[in-house]
């Protein structure tokens, strides 16, 4: 296998955190474009791996950061915005796409895998709709393209089973908008083995991989396990549909935004998959029972 060079946006966040050391152990050449170099200072400790500060939304900028490049990853994605109109879903998942697409072009990059969402384009939540906007870009930009649509991801440091651990440390009654929304929660491990394994395999050009786990659980039911793997007693409470929605309003003008009106809508749709994408790859769906008790073991008391 022939070692590559490859940019990476959304390097510092969770899966790319745990992408960049996967590629790194491939041989790869990894430059990871970052607001703040210094956020994930640990991944510039790997010789093969440079964070840049760069600003992903110049697409100036962004060319000379992709000369040379064999393909590029765009990782980049938000759960909320500041407001609540789309615009910022619309500017992080289409405009930077769109940016990425013209900067590869611009400076000869011919490969691209774009991170985005199982049921992308389903429903109604700006989250789903951008998604998919994003896709339809990737997949007319006339470049070597990979789309990868995962289920909710799990792993240390991540937003599900340590949020949540977070929250049930600090309530005694945790009432839970949309309690039987459907996730098939996928381990970060294997979406970066997909990510990897792709890059290298030209069968995997043109092709959009489902990424999901191996259990379909429902959120009151994940939530009530994180409890009791963390040995406490919590009263898990399923509000109706009007209640979750009161719930998601007030959630918005809360510190970290637990919850917003977005986030329900996106919830009405289960995340949950249909075509294995994994095994398609040739990759065993690692199960929650395996990962995330040893992740609870530090959780927040």
């Amino acid at each position: 296998m022939k070692p590559l060079r490859i940019v990476v946006l959304g390097g510092t966040g969770f899966v790319g955190s745990h992408l960049v050391p996967r590629l790194h152990a491939d041989g790869h050449s990894i430059r990871v474009l970052s607001r703040n170099r210094d956020r994930k200072r640990e991944l510039g400790v790997l010789p093969r791996v440079r964070v840049d500060n760069c600003d992903v939304h110049d697409r100036a900028a962004l060319a000379r950061k992709l000369e040379g490049a064999d393909a590029a990853i765009n990782l980049v994605g938000i759960l909320n915005e500041r407001g609540s109109d789309g615009s910022g879903f619309q500017q992080a998942h289409v405009a930077l796409t769109e940016s990425l697409i013209a900067a590869c072009k611009t400076a000869g990059a011919p490969r691209l895998l774009q991170m985005s969402a199982l049921r992308a384009g389903e429903g109604s939540s700006h989250y789903l709709r951008t998604r998919a906007e994003a896709e339809a870009r990737v997949r007319n930009s006339g470049l070597a393209w990979t789309i990868f649509r995962p289920s909710v991801i799990f792993g240390r440091g991540d937003g599900l089973f340590t949020r949540f651990a977070a929250l049930l440390a600090m309530a005694p009654i945790l009432p839970l908008a949309r309690p039987s929304a459907r996730f098939a929660p996928v381990h970060v491990g294997d979406v970066s083995e997909a990510f990897a394994r792709a890059l290298v395999h030209p069968h995997s050009i043109g092709h959009t991989y489902e990424l999901f786990g191996p259990r379909t659980i429902e959120l009151k039911p994940l939530v009530q396990w994180t409890a009791q793997l963390m040995g406490l007693k919590r009263a898990v409470i399923g509000l109706p549909d009007a209640l979750g929605y009161l719930q998601a309003c007030v959630g918005e003008w809360l510190p970290g935004k637990p919850i917003s009106r977005d986030n329900f809508r996106s919830l009405l749709i289960d995340s949950v998959g249909t075509r294995d994408g994994l095994g398609e790859l040739g990759i065993v769906a690692t199960p929650m029972e395996l990962i995330v008790p040893a992740l609870l073991t530090k959780a927040p008391r």
